[in-house]
């Protein structure tokens, strides 16, 4: 049996992140601000979005009213703060907050949307969202927090915790309580970008990181 080798073939050109976004061409962006050394992937859409310096979304992502932490790091088909319908009404049906589209009205229901809007999704520094995970309407993500792949997260999640499944429940703490808390405290994600270019290689190793940086 033979076979045809190929070391790489249609690969995208290497990114290199600056002081501006890096927006992927078919990216749908709405009203969103960005930080620096910032990404967003391949047919990902964001609405009234925050992603602070140096997150990145990857592909195929969809994203409303989230506001997104430093180092945050989110997977591919994730789903942050989906739309979600009035149950308190006669009908699930959106022809009452979006009456436009079926002519029933000159205006759709603003204070609904901007109700909607307010129940913002906050994702925490240096957290990862796992590749296909639901962020429900609301739900806080403290900082340092990891969120399995698959998971619908519902409620919030503590720093430094584990969760997964649906709804997501605790898996474990990345660390012991006073070793998350002295990380956190360190709060690295606000050094400036010289000092974590010359830090790097401290980030390499949790005990000499934290006995050299925490308060």
């Amino acid at each position: 049996m033979s076979y045809t080798h190929i070391d790489a073939l249609n690969l995208p050109p290497r990114v290199h992140l600056g002081l501006a976004p890096t927006l992927a061409a078919n990216a749908v962006v709405r009203n969103c601000d960005f930080g620096r050394y910032t990404q967003v992937g391949e047919q990902t859409h964001m609405t009234d979005c925050v992603l602070s310096d140096y997150a990145y979304v990857q592909h195929h992502c969809d994203l409303m009213s989230t506001d997104i932490g430093k180092f945050a790091n989110i997977a591919n088909m994730v789903r942050i703060n989906p739309g979600f319908h009035p149950m308190e009404r006669p009908t699930l049906h959106h022809f009452t907050y979006r009456p436009t589209m079926y002519g029933m009205a000159e205006q759709d229901d603003a204070v609904f949307f901007e109700w909607r809007n307010r129940q913002r999704v906050v994702i925490g520094h240096d957290t990862w969202i796992g590749h296909g995970a639901v962020i429900m309407p609301g739900v806080h993500i403290g900082n340092g927090a990891v969120v399995g792949s698959n998971s619908v997260v519902t409620k919030d999640v503590p720093a430094y915790a584990i969760v997964a499944g649906a709804g997501a429940k605790l898996i474990r703490q990345r660390f012991p309580k006073a070793i998350a808390q002295a990380l956190e405290d360190t709060a690295w994600w606000d050094w400036d970008h010289e000092t974590l270019t010359e830090r790097m290689p401290e980030f390499k190793d949790l005990r000499s990181f934290l006995a050299k940086y925490a308060p």
